[in-house]
């Protein structure tokens, strides 16, 4: 070997050294910075997996930030060949990858004798509308089809940042919409047993659909006979509830990064992510609104024993609301729709966990859908995060 290549070995060497001394100098940062409650379960495993997490986001930072490639095309990428895995598919139970309308799904068919029809379960991922796809939720559609003989679809709809809303929602119902009206015919399903559900911004999606689907005239098709939220996000007037303070570092969603996904789903604009952080988006005349739905009084009395500070009331900024202003429309803030919109939608079920951001918007969706007289179960994970 001359001497040239081995500088060039050594020089390389050397570059990686200090590439791996940062990255995992910026996780321990990240890490430190983090807060993993005493209370929340499996905290080892959850400790271990969110450095992982940190380390995948630095990893594509750096790589963003030296042109190589967009951070969230890295993150894909890596959770796709290093974190996903299919397995086989499990007897009594069949698996499509099949179009809906253009939108991709995958139906999982129990194949088990059934009398008559089987009812169905429309499910959307979860991902911060940036992140997942239809395998992240394989193994839980798989789970659901065989556990409650059920078939469920779930579907892979656009993200952003390629897409903004409403393309994800507009998927969203086209591949309900498609499936409800083939449903019987290809599928053996009864669409008047149809449900929609999702988690996260999943859940998001699935509450916004029922209220938009309400407000729709669609001829022949059914309307979802229910919703199943599991800790959905489903407002971004107020980022300091309860939740939102008592669990801002708690790992896997921080609170700033949840201000993140809704301005990614929206526009991208995150020049506005610290005003929206201070709730200074919010219209004067549109607050006591909120504030109604929104106070903290509204939660059980054991979701303020861990503390919060009632947040001062922060000055309007006109620039700032026109920036995203969609987002407090009820489509992606479905716990800010009028009582007339709430009203059509079908029964609910709401899942929350303790130690999760987007705790209180799920708690406080109930206390709207109960205040109307709606049929709602709720669980709740005392020792469950996101």
């Amino acid at each position: 070997m001359d001497i040239g290549w081995a500088i060039f070995i050594i020089g390389f060497a050397a570059l990686v050294a200090a590439f791996l001394l940062l990255v995992i100098g910026l996780v321990y940062s990240e890490l430190m910075n983090s807060d993993i409650p005493r209370g929340v379960a499996n905290r080892g495993r959850l400790h271990m997996v969110h450095g992982l997490l940190v380390g995948i986001a630095i990893v594509g930072r750096v790589l963003h930030r030296l042109g190589v490639c967009h951070q969230v095309s890295f993150i894909r990428w890596f959770v796709a060949c290093f974190l996903t895995r299919l397995n086989p598919v499990p007897a009594g139970l069949r698996v499509k990858d099949l179009k809906f309308s253009e939108v991709p799904v995958r139906v999982y068919e129990p194949t088990g004798v059934c009398e008559g029809l089987r009812r169905g379960l429309v499910y959307f991922h979860g991902g911060g509308w940036v992140l997942g796809n239809i395998d992240s939720v394989d193994e839980v559609c798989r789970h659901i089809a065989k556990e409650s003989d059920t078939t469920v679809v779930s579907v892979g709809y656009r993200l952003a940042p390629e897409h903004r809303y409403p393309a994800q929602l507009d998927d969203c119902e086209t591949a309900t919409c498609h499936f409800l009206s083939v449903a019987e015919s290809q599928f053996s399903v009864d669409s008047r047993r149809v449900a929609v559900g999702g988690d996260g911004t999943g859940a998001n999606l699935a509450a916004a659909l029922c209220q938009r689907l309400a407000g729709r005239e669609h001829g022949h098709l059914a309307f979802p006979c229910a919703q199943v939220l599991v800790y959905p996000a489903l407002q971004m007037a107020d980022f300091n509830l309860p939740s939102y303070q008592q669990n801002h570092a708690v790992p896997i969603l921080f609170r700033g990064r949840m201000v993140f996904y809704f301005l990614q789903y929206l526009n991208g604009d995150m020049s506005v992510c610290q005003d929206v952080l201070e709730g200074i988006h919010v219209p004067t005349e549109l607050k006591p609104r909120y504030e109604d739905w929104l106070s903290p009084s509204n939660l059980p009395s054991e979701f303020l024993t861990r503390g919060f500070s009632e947040h001062p009331t922060p000055e309007y900024d006109g620039q700032v609301y026109h920036a995203i202003k969609a987002g407090l429309e009820h489509e992606v803030s479905p716990l800010l729709a009028e009582d007339a919109v709430i009203e059509k939608t079908p029964p609910t079920f709401i899942l929350t966990c303790e130690y999760d951001v987007l705790r209180d918007d799920g708690i406080l969706y109930r206390k709207r859908l109960l205040d109307l007289e709606k049929g709602v179960t709720w669980r709740h994970v005392s020792n469950g995060f996101h």
